[in-house]
């Protein structure tokens, strides 16, 4: 039953664990009450862009199919533009922080056939749960959403990647190093020896062969290191964490 509340002093609507089919939530104006569907099981979901009061409780909520009416016309929510900024606006009217919103919404995007779509949903849902972490945890999180998205992104790896081989390169470059054994080594390369610096699994046969002396140039290569580890692990966090969630 909706209901419309002075002053929004109750909710609007209360429809815990309600099953139907059509759901059309389609008001004249926003209620000025909380709309609670925890729980609640529909086939089709009807609203359009100003149907949601400033609370609304979507936690367990299940929906097959979403649908906007927009100028009397009812369209596919999916295919619309702005679809995915509006829904993730729609979930975080939410009270607190629930994973199974964002998964609900991310599922009707993949059955539609919007894995982009999908994946920025699940991204936000990472997003919102950090918040709700201690500092540690908020830190890391910083960290794999910079480095790879969660694992939503991993092309942002290959940006790093390439940012910090460009840095290094010129870094090396300007500098003359010194061979590290009396033996013949390879020649210096300040491309492959940044690589052999970032990139910690196996080697190029750079790193053990060169040393500088130059200040400063000698701890820069143990930042690169630090980085490389720090790229590989967020890379293994983030793809472990999508495959074991998706």
């Amino acid at each position: 039953m909706l209901n419309g509340p002075p002053h929004g002093d109750g909710p609007a609507l209360v429809a815990l664990l309600m099953q139907a089919v059509d759901f059309d939530f389609l008001p004249a104006r926003p209620p000025s009450g909380t709309v609670d569907l925890r729980g609640a099981q529909v086939s089709y979901l009807h609203d359009s862009e100003d149907s949601w009061p400033d609370v609304v409780e979507l936690d367990g909520f299940v929906y097959g199919s979403i649908k906007v009416v927009e100028a009397g016309e009812i369209r596919d929510a999916a295919g619309r533009r702005q679809s995915v900024a509006d829904r993730l606006a729609w979930l975080r009217r939410s009270s607190g922080y629930s994973p199974q919103p964002y998964e609900q919404l991310a599922s009707w995007y993949r059955k539609a056939g919007h894995d982009d779509d999908a994946r920025r949903v699940l991204l936000a849902k990472q997003r919102h749960r950090r918040r709700t972490l201690h500092p540690a945890g908020r830190l890391w999180g910083v960290l794999l959403d910079a480095a790879v998205g969660y694992g939503y992104r991993p092309w942002l790896a290959a940006l790093w990647l390439l940012a910090f081989a460009g840095l290094g390169t010129t870094v090396f470059g300007a500098h003359t190093p010194h061979p590290a054994g009396s033996a013949p080594g390879p020649g210096f390369s300040a491309l492959v020896y940044t690589l052999d610096l970032l990139i910690p699994i196996g080697g190029l046969g750079q790193r053990t062969a060169w040393y500088w002396t130059a200040p400063g140039v000698q701890q820069f290569a143990y930042l690169l290191i630090a980085v490389g580890w720090l790229l590989t692990t967020a890379v293994v966090a983030g793809v472990t964490r999508t495959l074991s969630r998706n």
